[in-house]
């Protein structure tokens, strides 16, 4: 199934391409901005890794978590301080960055930083916030919602789309059951396809379990590689990853992330499968 591809701008002038026949895309970083010593870590890391496999690489993290299980939960340093660090590992790491938005008024502001605005999974219905988001002319990052079909997500794209943005890309990041688990069908990958935005299975988030460990969620990080393969043998444009390089001492998501001395390891096993698939 062929999409049409997302043009994601590129710190060196250039663009990276998002869809059918371009190389697979890797969303990854810390779930939430921690320092920027840290962030800069993780990106020159990724980006050593993504170029050996001759893949696309974008920097992530959140400048603020507003949906942490509890309110003393880290959120992050914040819109000002937060876009302050993404600009800075914009320039100086030459790598495209990503981060989320929560609400409309933030839209215009991260639109200034960011190359690509990402929609939180529990706001992928907000009008207002889609909108703004596509107003902005950014390609949008849409989570689908795990309590949502993904048939339903259509209805999402649709609004964005009539706010004026065609550069939208689906993420997959499993369904809600209730008891503190996600189960990923993964015949969500083609449907969403199917409304010509390219998908990307995130496969860090696929793997957490919501409020698992009372006040803050938890994971089951050993089932991020093999889930992340039959993502890829189903069909993907892209692979998200929360990474770090002490997952344990992680202020946001530890329990579900990656660390980084794995990340070489299974990206090879993926991009092979990814490159069978498309060939």
């Amino acid at each position: 199934m062929r999409v049409e591809p997302v043009a994601v701008d590129h710190p060196d002038g250039s663009a990276i391409l998002v869809g059918t026949g371009h190389p697979l895309l890797i969303i990854a970083g810390p779930c939430v901005l921690e320092s920027e010593e840290l962030a800069r870590t993780v990106a020159a890391h990724m980006q050593k890794v993504c170029s050996k496999f001759n893949v696309s690489y974008i920097f992530k993290a959140s400048f603020d978590k507003a949906n942490r299980t509890s309110v003393t939960s880290y959120r992050g340093p914040g819109l000002e301080k937060g876009l302050r660090v993404m600009e800075k590992i914009r320039a100086e790491m030459k790598v495209p960055v990503l981060s989320d938005i929560h609400e409309p008024q933030q839209a215009e502001a991260a639109a200034e930083i960011l190359d690509i605005l990402q929609i939180p999974a529990f706001l992928c219905r907000q009008t207002d916030l889609l909108v703004a988001a596509s107003l902005t002319g950014k390609p949008i990052n849409l989570k689908k919602g795990q309590f949502v079909s993904p048939w339903d997500l259509e209805n999402a794209v649709n609004k964005i789309r009539q706010g004026g943005s065609s550069q939208v890309m689906l993420v997959e990041r499993g369904a809600s059951f209730g008891y503190n688990n996600l189960v990923v069908d993964m015949r969500s990958l083609p449907v969403m396809r199917s409304f010509n935005c390219p998908v990307i299975y995130d496969a860090t988030h696929s793997v957490q379990l919501p409020g698992g460990s009372g006040a803050t969620s938890s994971g089951q990080r050993e089932f991020i590689a093999p889930l992340a393969r039959a993502a890829a043998a189903t069909g993907i444009d892209g692979l998200f990853l929360e990474v770090h390089p002490t997952p344990e001492e992680a202020l946001c998501d530890g329990p579900n992330s990656i660390a980084l001395s794995e990340i070489e390891m299974v990206l090879k096993q993926i991009v092979r499968i990814h490159d069978c698939v498309a060939s």
